[in-house]
């Protein structure tokens, strides 16, 4: 638990370290911190010249293209969960008249630029919920931003890329706004919750935890009208800029998506659908404590005292004597704001996850997932920088009792993992485990084709009793912090090296269209028969036109098709029958373009 001393007022300055010289380097280590991140992230993508991502990645490109004046092409989205926030972010990618990988390296220079904002937002964050020093919060801040949970999907067109730091400046500015109440404050929140609408699916539960947060301070005398009315417009007015971007777009973005209905309904309504639910949520919170090193677990050890018990009295940082604790807080004070924060991330943590858990549950053409990580992984930098700030400013014994709910919940959750894995594979089925469920538990665990919970579990357990050991003696909190950098570096180059490269091989079709003298003004073609995903990146090199699919015989209008390669095979496709000459492709990867003679 966060004492009320311990928000409430500043560890002093270190003798020695002027005030102002410190205030002057803090913000330029920032900046510095932020330029060296966006550089690594772009370094990291650089094996990626074209979507891996499928059919996420075509779904906002295509909406992207079309947004910058482009043609338009295939949406995967459903009506009802369509959302065109991201695709407005990386629309200028699209502007004026570039080869697709010079497009697809500008959203990448995007996601990269937005997605390193993690670590100034994680340092003012930390600042504001414990009273850690400079060096501290800055090193912790550095962790969360070097995160492969927040890191990963920078390099792709994915909007997970933009989801962490939105999560971190939406709580800060919900701590500012219970703190120093205003109008003004409150539309900066209102603002960034209507932007997640604008942004994902996820935004429902944003939207529904921002609507119980103003009611609640409404109903506490915390906030007044005006307040309300500025928390609130602002929402729905994006809400609205969703809706009239999307009838600007028209049918240039036609939709493949099924909105969700009984299905989801039905896969949820029975004791097993729940207890299938259940169980999605809980390997998914599970997943949260494994790639913090256990800090989230003990993050929400300290966040249910600090939500259910009394403030204790402070404990001393190791820098400076604990005082007493002031008068009662009134509206506007730190602790006040730290337990409202620290309650609008808990309930928003569990309810991403069950949300994601029933709409997944509902999609029925594919096997359940193992696990599905992608969803919360926004909320990882919260939870591990509150965890390490709950370490640094706890006594001994709190350290130890968060630390053990840690191990159980570790333990706990990676024996009910396992049961749920045997339990379905003993009943002939196979639960989905991809990369993309969740690649960093994927390169800690080693687990490349099979679920490690335990390992996960042992993982998590590891880095929890480090970081316990460690924090609670000044001289080891930036050694130990520095050391979970390095992991998370060297984590990424792993999931670079394991995951994405071999994807990248495996789904980038040689050579490339204009190579093969395919060249704007062509109206082309492809044929369902070439592998989607090699169909999908062969018409993202056709910049000027949407790509539309045929079965057998190609259209009548087509200059140019993409069709099946198969030499020997029965469904070789003959483009001499149509009047058609090969104008080269890749037998190997069965496709080849072909043009009308």
């Amino acid at each position: 638990m966060v004492a009320v001393t311990e928000v409430g007022h500043r560890v002093a300055d270190p003798a020695g370290q002027p005030a102002r010289r410190r205030r002057r380097l803090v913000p330029a280590l920032l900046v510095v911190g932020w330029l060296l991140g966006v550089g690594w992230r772009m370094w990291l993508s650089r094996h990626v010249p074209l979507p891996i991502a499928h059919t996420d990645e075509d779904s906002y490109l295509h909406t992207a293209r079309a947004l910058a004046g482009g043609p338009g092409g295939f949406s995967s989205e459903n009506g009802p969960l369509r959302r065109v926030g991201y695709p407005l972010l990386i629309s200028p990618a699209f502007l004026g008249e570039r080869d697709f990988t010079d497009s697809y390296r500008l959203v990448q220079l995007i996601n990269a630029a937005v997605n390193a904002t993690v670590l100034p937002l994680a340092y003012l964050l930390l600042r504001r919920l414990v009273p850690v020093r400079p060096a501290v919060a800055l090193a912790a801040a550095t962790v969360a931003a070097t995160l492969p949970a927040t890191v990963f999907y920078a390099g792709v067109a994915m909007i997970d890329a933009v989801l962490a730091p939105l999560v971190l400046a939406w709580l800060l500015a919900v701590h500012h706004w219970v703190r120093r109440p205003g109008p003004l404050v409150a539309a900066g929140a209102g603002t960034l919750v209507g932007t997640f609408h604008l942004l994902h699916s996820r935004g429902l539960v944003i939207v529904g935890v921002h609507a119980g947060l103003v009611l609640l301070l409404f109903l506490r005398r915390r906030t007044g009208p005006a307040q309300v009315l500025a928390a609130v417009l602002p929402v729905l007015a994006l809400a609205l800029l969703n809706e009239a971007v999307i009838r600007l777009l028209g049918d240039r973005v036609y939709l493949l998506g099924d909105p969700p209905g009984s299905g989801t309904v039905r896969a949820v309504a029975s004791g097993p659908g729940l207890l299938r639910v259940g169980a999605a949520v809980g390997t998914q919170l599970w997943y949260l404590v494994v790639i913090t090193f256990g800090a989230a677990g003990v993050a929400w050890a300290g966040a249910v005292r600090l939500l259910l018990g009394r403030p204790a009295p402070a404990a001393t940082t190791g820098h400076a004597p604990a005082v007493s604790p002031p008068p009662a807080a009134g509206p506007a004070d730190g602790d006040g704001a730290t337990r409202w924060t620290v309650g609008v991330a808990l309930v928003t943590s569990v309810g991403v996850a069950a949300g994601a858990s029933v709409i997944l549950a509902g999609v029925t053409g594919k096997p359940l997932d193992a696990i599905y990580g992608r969803y919360v992984q926004m909320l990882a930098p919260f939870w591990l920088l509150l965890g390490v700030g709950m370490l640094v400013t706890a006594t001994p014994r709190q350290r130890w009792r968060r630390a053990a709910v840690a191990v159980g919940l570790l333990l706990a959750g990676a024996t009910l993992i396992a049961a749920r894995l045997a339990w379905v594979a003993s009943r002939g089925h196979e639960l989905r485990y991809g990369g993309f469920g969740a690649p960093d538990l994927m390169a800690l665990t080693g687990g490349w084709r099979e679920f490690r919970p335990f390992t996960g579990a042992a993982v998590g357990i590891a880095g929890c009793l480090l970081l316990v050991a460690a924090l609670r003696l000044p001289r080891w909190r930036l050694p130990v912090l520095a050391a979970l950098v390095a992991v998370n570096l060297g984590t990424m180059q792993v999931i670079t090296d394991r995951l994405v490269r071999p994807v990248v091989a495996a789904t980038a079709p040689t050579p490339r269209a204009s190579d093969l003298g395919v060249r704007p003004g062509d109206r082309v073609w492809a044929s369902l028969g070439v592998q989607w995903v090699l169909r999908f990146n062969l018409s993202h090199q056709v910049t000027w036109a949407d790509v539309r699919w045929f079965g057998d015989a190609p259209p009548a209008d087509a200059d140019v098709v993409f069709v099946r390669w198969a030499p020997g095979g029965p469904d070789d496709w003959d483009g001499t029958r149509y009047g058609f000459v090969r104008l080269g492709g890749n037998p190997q990867q069965h496709w080849a373009a072909w043009r009308r003679a």
